[in-house]
Formats: structure tokens, sequence, C-alpha cells
């Protein structure tokens, strides 16, 4: 932000727009810019949260034994009878790009309560690149604790701890929490190694999969206990059969213990975890890597140069392909995907028995996310990568039990948690593109209340913008899950997709918070977001702090720097205040389009109402270069017994406008215009 304006109006009024939000007078510090909240100095905060919820709730928030969700001083469950998921604005936050869960509660002082709900993108300790999305382990990420978390309180002596807290402060301050649910790991994970037979395997000789056999994991035991013998087994007792050491009697927990040492020593664990790694990978042994998009199935060696990378021990690494790909084939080197099904015939043509399920995988799967969601008391979980549909056929006529391991998920928490909720990351793409046969069905078998879509990798105003939204809206209207609006994902704040945000963010965010029955999504960043016309330094872009990178393209050095765009985040405060005061009033209803988005994607301009509430009237103008005039917006029935002449006052404008009124001549609302960009409330 300018140090001459914005700061200069926080060092001016801090106080007061303090004040006003420990008095509840707002439900956010009016002002606070991000950067500066993440660095509010710890006396201040806790002062802050004080005043705020009270010396005696603040006591309960803090005390990671306790859940503020059913303490005495506990708060409406954010989550209420009122509130359906399919309507929460959700705000996803890399913890990594501000560094603790401590600062996660800092950040939340700048999110008002028309954003409800705080997405935590994952939490464990990462593996191959330090990926989020490669779980190394179930431990909580050791680099998200706070030391001046513990220098002020002892007792929050663990990131565990730590986490704990600042979920229930989270709670207190009126949000709902989620959780990553990640069904893949990293490929050489402690999970992996501990629990071979839950995996696929393959045997490499050079360009060749030599075996990539069912019972392959097998083979691997073995070679484990081998490892054992060579290297020892810390100190601890083990059975010396592979049947008996990787059974549910000797348990995972041991298991751990014995190849890899205790939770807290964290640079014995990473060694012994790289020896156990290098013992199989240079016999051959390596989980086959994750895929996406049908096929899905049947890998071969990427006998291209370019394709081999050789890292600091010597250790030379392939990549891979599918056989037979279609345009959206990937395959994701450093991860390995659960191994959910039995393999047809040997595993010889790369088939999945979908009539056979690993159920002890399953099992294992779901109490282990059920174990996170118990004892932290998380609210939701973002499934990754929920477009995963591997049956050829498509979605069976009756799904059942096994049909889908990230709603398996979600009804085993719902046991403990009957508001827990699904959020699916699945981006609505054309049937067999993403997944085989269609996204929204395979999504309604496995139970997803609400999902992504795509809108953030779309240019506002775009014909693809339009046409897509419009689906969005049908799809909500006529099926069981819920697409959202999204602003901006963590994954596309990229150099490659500055195009999406260089106009119409003031328009994304109104139309994010003023459609009551629409769910949105915000990754944090964007409210402040820079303008950038050529690619800025990786550290300005959140999708890059997702791993960590020394050198190359992707290469990081250094925090994050927030955006410095005074005037975006000047606009969308004002969009907040306005909303502050204005969405409680329309809770709950239930829009009614005038003017839907264009499915031919030419008109620009999108209109609405609420079906309870006739009175007011929103309109946006999706055109960002353009603005338009003399409109004409179709009026209902309810508008028949109304006097031509009828006049609609703006409430307000994302341009600051108040002249303009809403006519309605008879027939229909007359608009003189709207600015490039602008959106306005209505009032009668």
């Amino acid at each position: 932000m300018s140090e001459t304006k914005t700061n200069q109006q926080w060092l001016e009024n801090q106080s007061a727009w303090i004040n006003d939000y420990c008095e509840g007078c707002r439900s956010y510090i009016y002002g606070l810019v991000p950067q500066t909240a993440v660095n509010l100095p710890i006396t201040q905060t806790i002062s802050i949260l004080k005043n705020r919820l009270g010396n005696a709730q603040f006591a309960v928030t803090i005390d990671p034994s306790s859940s503020i969700q059913h303490s005495a001083f506990s708060i409406q469950h954010p989550i209420s009878s009122t509130q359906h998921p399919a309507s929460a604005n959700t705000v996803g936050i890399n913890v990594r790009t501000i560094q603790s869960f401590w600062n996660v509660v800092k950040y939340t002082l700048t999110i008002p309560a028309s954003q409800s709900a705080i997405h935590l993108l994952p939490i464990w300790e990462p593996g191959v690149v330090s990926s989020l999305y490669g779980m190394a382990s179930w431990n909580i990420n050791p680099e998200f604790f706070s030391q001046e978390m513990y220098d002020a309180f002892p007792h929050l002596d663990t990131v565990e701890r730590q986490l704990k807290a600042c979920v229930n402060l989270l709670h207190a301050m009126g949000k709902t929490v989620g959780m990553d649910v990640i069904p893949h790991t990293d490929r050489y994970s402690e999970i992996v190694l501990a629990n071979p037979h839950y995996f696929e395997w393959l045997l490499r000789n050079g360009l060749e999969i030599v075996d990539h056999s069912a019972n392959l994991h097998e083979k691997v035991q073995a070679e484990i206990m081998a490892f054992l013998k060579i290297y020892g087994a810390n100190g601890f007792q083990y059975p010396m059969e592979p049947s008996e050491f990787f059974s549910d009697n000797f348990g995972e927990a041991k298991r751990i213990l014995v190849l890899f040492g205790t939770q807290r020593d964290y640079q014995g664990r990473g060694e012994r975890r790289a020896a156990l790694m290098d013992f199989l990978f240079r016999k051959g042994y390596e989980p086959a890597p994750a895929t996406m998009a049908p096929p899905y199935r049947g890998l071969m060696v990427d006998i291209r140069p370019e394709a081999c990378t050789v890292d600091e021990a010597g250790r030379e690494w392939r990549d891979y392909t599918i056989m037979q790909p279609t345009p959206e084939s990937r395959v994701f080197g450093p991860l390995t995907r659960y191994k959910f099904y039995e393999c047809l015939d040997d595993n010889e043509y790369w088939e999945l028995d979908f009539d056979c399920p690993k159920k002890e995988v399953w099992q294992y799967f779901t109490e282990k996310y059920a174990e996170v969601a118990r004892e932290y008391g998380f609210d939701f979980m973002r499934g990754d990568m929920s477009h995963v549909q591997p049956r050829a056929e498509g979605t069976p006529a009756q799904p059942g039990e096994f049909y889908d391991p990230l709603g398996a998920v979600k009804r085993r928490i719902q046991q403990d948690n009957s508001h827990f909720y699904y959020f699916a990351e699945s981006f609505l793409a054309p049937a067999n593109v993403l997944a085989y046969g269609d996204e929204v069905d395979h999504l309604e078998a496995a139970r997803a209340e609400t999902t992504l879509g795509d809108l953030q990798s779309m240019v506002v105003g775009s014909p693809e913008f339009l046409q897509n939204f419009r689906l969005y809206l049908d799809i909500k209207d006529c099926r069981r899950v819920t697409p959202c609006f999204t602003m901006m994902t963590g994954d596309k704040d990229d150099p490659r997709f500055d195009k999406f945000y260089l106009g119409g963010n003031e328009a994304r965010f109104f139309i994010g918070l003023f459609l009551p029955d629409m769910p949105s999504y915000m990754g944090l960043g964007f409210e402040c977001r820079d303008v950038h016309v050529a690619p800025a330094p990786n550290e300005h872009y959140t999708k890059l702090y997702v791993f960590k990178i020394g050198t190359g393209a992707k290469a990081t050095h250094g925090p994050y720097l927030w955006g410095k765009n005074e005037a975006l985040f000047g606009n969308l405060l004002k969009i907040r205040e306005f909303a502050e005061e204005f969405l409680p009033k329309i809770e709950s209803c239930k829009v009614r389009w005038l003017l839907p988005p264009d499915a031919t994607g030419h008109k620009k301009l999108i209109a609405w109402t609420l079906e309870e509430k006739p009175e007011f009237v929103f309109v946006a103008n999706l055109d960002v270069d353009k603005e338009v005039k003399n409109v004409k917006i179709p009026a209902s029935q309810r508008w028949q017994g109304f006097e031509p002449c009828q006049r609609y006052a703006p409430l307000f404008s994302t341009k600051g406008k108040t002249e303009g009124g809403l006519v309605f001549n008879g027939v229909n609302l007359n608009l003189e215009g709207l600015e490039a960009g602008e959106c306005r409330v209505y009032r009668l």
C-alpha cells in the first residue's frame, strides 16, 4: 500500500477503528491492510481479541484441550440453521505465505462477517520440493509454529496445540474453518513407507517398467525389513516377519517409530526417510505416481532427455507419461495416490476392479481425516482433485459406499459432526475431459454440497466467463451441488494467469458477496493484488509458496510480498463496508434474475432482484472497457401493479455514483447507464 496515504490513515485512525471492532460496531477492523495485520505485535493482537471476545472466552480459546464450539462461552455455531454451506463466502489461506497459524488469526481481523469461512490449504509436513500437497506424514507442518505465540503462551509449545488454539479463536471470531482432504501423499512419504500395502508400486529398470503387478508391495515390504536389519530400528523392538510387522496388530504408530523415530526429531526422521527411500529407489522400487484425467491408468517411462533429472545424490529420476493420453492427462511425479481398489488381471493392463474396493484402505483414509477433524474442530473439507472419476462408463446408476473416497470422508466425519460439509475442487469441465462422464453427476454421487468451478480462470466479461457463469447458475438451480462464484484461488495467483486480473476485480468481489444463494471463494492476497501487465518477481505470487524451490523458474527467495494496490483495496473496502450493514437484511434470500449472464456471451450487463425482497435491484456491467447506456431491464410480474415512473434510488455504487435512478416505465426498468465494470444496488 502507499506509504503516504493508507498507512498514514491507519496511523491516524487505528485507535477508533480498533475500538469499533472491539465494541462490536464492525465485524472486522476497518482500514487494516493484510500486511499491517500480520505484523501486529502480539501484545496488541491479544488486547484486541480480549476486548472483542471478553477475557473469559479468550482464555477458553487458547486452551488446546477445549473446543470453543462446545464450551460454556461458545457463540452460535457458524453454520446455523439459517446458513446453508451453499451460501458461504470463503477465504482461502496458504499458511506458508503468512508463516504461522497465529498470523492466520491476525489476517482474519481484516475479514468481515460477509466472508464467513476460512479454508486452510494443506497443513501437514511436506515432502519433495516441500509441496504442501505432497504430504510426508500426518504430523502438522512445524514451519507453521509461531515463536511469538509460544513466548506469550508457553503452554502452546507445539504446532499442534497452536493450531487447535487458533481454530478455537477463528470459531470465536465467527468463522467456520476448513481443511484440505488429499487422496494422495508424497511418493516416499512416511505414510507410504509404513503402509506399502495401501499404495501401488512399480519396478523400473532404466527406461522400462519391468513389474507393476498388483502385489508388488509384498516385495517392497521384504526390502523394508532388509533395510531394518542393516540400518537398525531406532532402538525399538519389532516383529521380524513382514506379515506381522505390517499388520494392524503391530500398528502404524509402532512402525513409524521403528522406521523413522520420534515425532519431534525432525532431522532424524527426515534422514531415515531419505535413507529408506534411497534403499528402495536404487533397487528400482517406486510408488506409482498420481495421475489426472482419463484414462488415468497405463504408465510408461518418458524417454525424452528432458524427462530425466539427476539429484544431488546421483539418483536418476524419470518422469512418466500415460500410454494413451487425452489432452488433459497428467502424471504428477512427486505424488502417489492411495490404492482404493484391487486391480484386474494382476494389473497386467493397468485396470481397476471397482467391484473390489480395498476396504482397509478406505477405513484408514477416512478414519485419519476424521481424527484430524475431531482433534482440531474443522467444519468443512475442501476435497483436493474432486474431479477424479476413473470409471470409463461414467458415474454408475447406483453409486455405492465405496464410490468416491472424498465423499466417504465427508460421510465418516458427519457421524461426529452433522454440520460438516464438502467443498469440492472440481472445475466443471465438459464430460470426459477431467473425469470420465459428467462432473456434476460425479459430484452429486459423492455428496458434495459446493464446488469451486473455474470462473477464476476467465477474464471478466469475456464470452467464456459469461457462458460459464450462466452454466453455473443453471447447475445451482437444477442440481444438488452448487458452484462457487470464484474470484481467485491460490493456484491461479501465478504469473501465467495475470491476464485474468487486469480488470473487473471489483465486479468479481461485488457479485461474490451480493448473490445470497451462491457461495464465493477468494484467495488470500486478492484484496490488494497489484496489476501485473508484465510478470512480477515470484515473491508476489501465492501459488509459488505452495512449494519451496530455491532455483529455476519457480524459485522464491524470501517471504511473500503483499500487493500494494491501494485503489483496489480501497474499492473493496467500500464494498465490504456497505455489505456489513446491508447483507444481514437479505440473508437466506433467493435470487430472481432479471438479466442473467448471457449464454451467447454477447451482452455484458447482468441484473437481479430477490424473491423475498423485490424492493432491491442489483446491476453489474461486466464490460471492463466500455460503459453501457440506455439499458432496459425486464420487469417481472411483481411490477405489474406499479405506476409508470416509479423510481428506484441508488443505494450503492462501486464507482461512488449517487445519481441515475432506475425508472419503471410501465413495461421495464430503464437504466441510464453504468460505467465500465460498475456495479450498483437500488432500492424502491
